[in-house]
């Protein structure tokens, strides 16, 4: 019988290990506006540690808050073979978790379109998403949570900084393009590894991913690397940076779309006597630009 281990059966470092967590699940619920009184939230739940984490975590804090809001687990049954699915099933009979098993042949699809050997997330991460969020859509449930974790953030973040040329990460909450179903991410101030020991300490039945081999990209994977070195040199610099990520100055950056700097100007001082005005005629440069 699959089962999570009572407060008893757990160590006081696990105990101190979940309120930190839950703490900053919480912190980032109220930041980012993620949980509504009345809010129907799908909890997508795929086997791995950061999604039973998460479920775990929100169960926590639906007992606490002072708003009421409804949680459903949702897995996808990709139809992968081998994927034990009962193992997820009995996890949540045994706990009285409401949930849900959608069953869409996307193993199939990925199969058919990208050959075996390269890596098969991206598409498979898009089938889904679209799976997600049309069964919300045809259910009645508006939000949809993602195990998605600070360390997932910074590696996409580094990804589009050194590979696709543009400041961007993963939001913590996104409106879908049709507008119908809102993604949050509680987790986003949690660390990876803090939630792999509390996985570890829940004794959560973790199913891996062999849709792909668990292959991940070459590019996430130097990624990691990079980050878990940083983090040996350097404590807090992963930390900094994340602080980063909320603290974006446009003036101090070079996007002409975020800040106007064609309208700056200079406030004149009264009683001071104008000399001749420079011009900053854009013709003025063509010839520079040119011969550069």
């Amino acid at each position: 019988m699959v089962s999570e281990p009572s407060p008893r059966e757990r160590s006081q470092a696990s105990l101190r290990l979940e309120n930190r967590l839950r703490k900053r699940v919480a912190q980032a619920i109220q930041d980012f506006s993620m949980i509504e009184e009345g809010d129907r939230i799908l909890v997508a739940l795929s086997g791995g540690k950061d999604s039973y984490t998460l479920l775990a975590l929100l169960r926590q804090l639906q007992v606490r808050a002072p708003i009421r809001f409804e949680l459903t687990a949702v897995h996808l049954d990709q139809k992968q073979p081998g994927f034990p699915t009962p193992i997820l099933v009995e996890y949540l009979v045994h706990l009285g978790i409401p949930h849900v098993i959608i069953e869409q042949d996307t193993f199939r699809v990925v199969a058919r379109v990208i050959p075996e050997g390269r890596n098969r997330c991206g598409l498979c991460s898009r089938l889904r998403r679209g799976a997600l969020y049309e069964w919300a859509r045809r259910n009645g449930y508006h939000k949809i949570a993602l195990g998605h974790h600070q360390d997932d953030l910074l590696e996409t973040f580094f990804l589009n900084l050194f590979h696709g040329g543009r400041l961007a990460t993963m939001p913590p909450k996104l409106l879908s393009d049709d507008e119908s179903v809102i993604v949050i991410r509680p987790l986003v101030y949690c660390e990876e590894r803090e939630i792999a020991r509390y996985a570890r300490a829940m004794a959560f039945p973790v199913i891996p991913c062999k849709v792909c081999g668990s292959q991940e990209r070459l590019e996430r994977v130097a990624m990691k690397r990079m980050i878990d070195a940083w983090r040996r040199e350097s404590p807090g610099r992963m930390a900094s940076i994340a602080t980063a990520l909320q603290q974006v100055s446009p003036s101090h950056l070079l996007d002409r779309t975020l800040w106007d700097f064609a309208g700056l100007a200079v406030r004149k001082a009264p009683g001071v006597e104008e000399g001749p005005q420079a011009q900053t005629d854009e013709k003025l440069f063509e010839r520079e630009m040119e011969s550069i």
